[in-house]
């Protein structure tokens, strides 16, 4: 396991890191999105252009209403939010995970939701354990070293919610093992490796968990595969060696390689290769916020979806350094989205936790 790999140098804190990993998810989000107009735009060098005239990614206040956060977040906020009511309460997570899928859907207006994702989450019935699994989409593609069966169980049941594919759900076992492996230090370069080993433990969990057992596995190979080709490209499939880039990969190179990877041409658009741009751009940033912005949320593909999960990775390995505070303190949804993240390191650390209700969370519940 990754275990005995050797841990990589971090100066900020655990708690820090905890909280940035929440926060600068959501600013990758905004600033990839755009309020839409660089998730849709397909043009790398336009967006780069417009980004240009900005000032830079180091002088954007990120702030409503001119970059909302997306889905994305919204739904990350909704993860969060079931698994520390689940540790308060002692409730069902999939049962918490399935309401607050569900209760979020009131909050999507102009944050481009997904057609498959709401109309997987309109279906669920939170009331009961039964009404919480959605059946098998064919096109559904779209911790500590201890608790890995229990992330990738959590993991495998929050993505299925929303995209019952194991392209879909693949996609959120690769971003919460990504994650986890931050917090921990563990180098970059071995994470691709021991994802790996976690899909055949995702594997085990399909088949004990008993839904829809054949369909998942007869579509089980693709993830597999391009991750497989990916490490192979990147020459880490040992988790030992260094990455290795093209000596030329700009904004119309890595353009070229996103849609290369992706199912349709669109770049982060579905499970296997948001996390995927999102590792590379980590592998290649070197610990810089602006390399990672260029490369995970300026491009010409689904660029919230990776920026959510590049944002996240880079806050949970370095907190926020080298930030801008632009970039985040003024965020959507900023109050809330920082609680999140105390809130959960104080699960992580056995402490009581208090779930505020704020005026997010009570209009967003209001159907209940």
């Amino acid at each position: 396991m990754a275990d005995n790999k050797q841990k990589v140098t971090v100066t900020a804190d655990v708690s820090e890191r905890y909280v940035a990993a929440m926060v600068l998810s959501a600013a990758g989000d905004a600033l990839g999105y755009k309020n839409g107009e660089w998730e849709f735009c397909g043009d790398a060098m336009k967006i780069h252009k417009e980004l240009e005239e900005l000032g830079g990614v180091k002088n954007i206040k990120v702030k409503p209403k001119e970059w909302i956060v997306s889905d994305d977040t919204v739904m990350h906020m909704a993860t969060a939010r079931a698994l520390l009511t689940v540790y308060r309460d002692k409730g069902n997570i999939i049962q918490a995970l399935a309401g607050e899928y569900k209760n979020c859907m009131s909050d999507m207006e102009n944050r481009a939701a997904g057609l498959t994702c709401q109309a997987s989450c309109f279906k669920l019935d939170p009331s009961s354990p039964e009404g919480c699994h959605i059946p098998f989409n064919p096109k559904g593609g779209g911790c500590d070293p201890e608790s890995l069966d229990q992330l990738i169980e959590v993991s495998i049941i929050s993505g299925r919610l929303s995209h019952h594919h194991p392209t879909g759900y693949l996609g959120a076992l690769a971003s919460a093992l990504f994650t986890s492996y931050a917090i921990q230090g563990l180098p970059p370069k071995c994470w691709g490796s021991e994802l790996m080993k976690a899909i055949e433990k995702g594997k085990d969990f399909i088949e004990k968990d008993g839904h829809s057992v054949k369909e998942n596995l007869g579509a089980w190979g693709y993830f597999k595969e391009q991750w497989d080709k990916y490490l192979a490209l990147r020459n880490i499939v040992d988790g030992d060696s260094e990455p290795q880039f093209p000596s030329v990969f700009g904004v119309k190179e890595r353009d070229e390689f996103y849609s290369s990877i992706s199912f349709n041409g669109c770049g982060g658009s579905s499970g296997h290769d948001a996390p995927m741009i999102a590792y590379d751009a980590i592998l290649g940033c070197n610990a810089d916020w602006k390399e990672l912005c260029d490369r995970a949320m300026f491009h010409g593909g689904d660029s919230d979806s990776s920026g959510v999960i590049a944002g996240c990775l880079y806050g949970a390995m370095y907190g926020f350094a080298g930030v801008p505070k632009k970039n985040y303190r003024d965020l959507e949804y900023y109050k809330e989205i920082d609680n999140l993240g105390k809130s959960l390191f104080k699960m992580r650390s056995g402490e009581p936790v208090v779930i505020e209700s704020t005026k997010w969370f009570q209009r967003y519940c209001s159907i209940l």
